[in-house]
């Protein structure tokens, strides 16, 4: 990665502490823990983030969100430097949108996983790096505009704006995919998800979530090692933090990677049950001031 990939407000002061050492760095979630049940991020949580960049600590997002789709989350808390997008698949500069990682398929890889999909009966979503184009995703169709919608459609007439129409997609995919992913009840994306691991074994980052944005489930699907940590580790590894002085915030599975393996896990109060097993610290939830709980407990020791 770009060693001018270093997170927002980067600092030495230790005046804020954990067992063993400083935390240093501060990464964040954004659906479920920056943002409430309404989908606000509450004056509270600005001052919360103000605060802790105040205290020395450095604050960064680490989100599934597309980039472009975070970037007002981001100006609205002051957050630039690096943000990690599409749960870790890619990172860009808020200042100049330049990348500072991208993933990619090893050969085969996704022409398999998308025939795969295609076999469920769903539709491939590719993410491709083209922000810079005014689009960030390519699909198969989109659906006829205006008409409430339901599972994939839903995210396409909400998004068609940014969609990049490419008809026969699993048969001649573009280039420069680094990730994507399928849309469906819960069972169903589970069921995708066992088969491609069976299809693609060792090749393939899987995970399935729901966005409280739509009402359907995903399942993302990127080059195997991608995770919200591996991208948050390189941020922070080029700005010479080390792994036990970051903490790291979420409430769903794509952030028990970074949660696992950061000195200070934590896990919001509405967090999924595996997400508040795995965390060193539980806090309140989206709803219930959890971020500037922890705020708290940093700086305030």
């Amino acid at each position: 990665m770009d060693s001018a990939a270093t997170p927002d407000g980067c600092s030495d002061r230790d005046s804020t502490r954990r067992r063993g050492g400083a935390i240093r760095l501060l990464v964040l979630d954004v659906d479920g823990t920056v943002t409430n049940s309404r989908h606000e991020i509450e004056p509270a949580t600005v001052e919360a983030v103000d605060r802790a960049r105040a205290a020395g600590i450095a604050v960064m997002i680490a989100t599934g969100r597309r980039y472009r789709d975070v970037l007002p989350v981001a100006d609205r808390l002051g957050i630039g430097g690096a943000i990690v997008t599409a749960s870790g698949a890619l990172v860009k500069r808020r200042e100049d949108h330049a990348t500072l990682f991208k993933a990619a398929f090893a050969p085969g890889t996704l022409r398999a996983l998308l025939d795969v999909v295609v076999a469920h009966g769903r539709d491939p979503i590719l993410y491709t790096d083209s922000f810079d184009s005014g689009f960030d995703f390519h699909c198969g169709r989109l659906p006829p505009a205006g008409e409430s919608r339901a599972g994939v459609e839903e995210y396409l007439e909400r998004n068609r704006h940014v969609a990049r129409l490419a008809p026969g997609i699993e048969r001649s995919p573009p280039d420069g995919v680094f990730a994507g992913f399928a849309m469906g009840p819960r069972d169903a994306m589970l069921a995708l998800e066992r088969a491609l691991h069976d299809a693609c074994p060792g090749r393939l980052a899987l995970h399935v979530i729901k966005s409280p944005r739509y009402r359907d489930w995903m399942c993302e699907i990127a080059p195997e090692g991608v995770t919200k940590w591996s991208g948050v580790a390189e941020v922070a590894a080029a700005a010479g933090i080390p792994a036990a002085a970051v903490c790291a915030v979420g409430d769903d599975v794509n952030d028990l990677p970074m949660i696992r393996a950061a000195g200070l896990g934590v896990a919001m109060g509405n967090a999924a049950p595996e997400v508040r097993g795995a965390a060193d610290l539980v806090v309140a939830g989206h709803d219930a001031g959890g971020i500037v709980e922890l705020v708290e407990r940093l700086v305030g020791g």
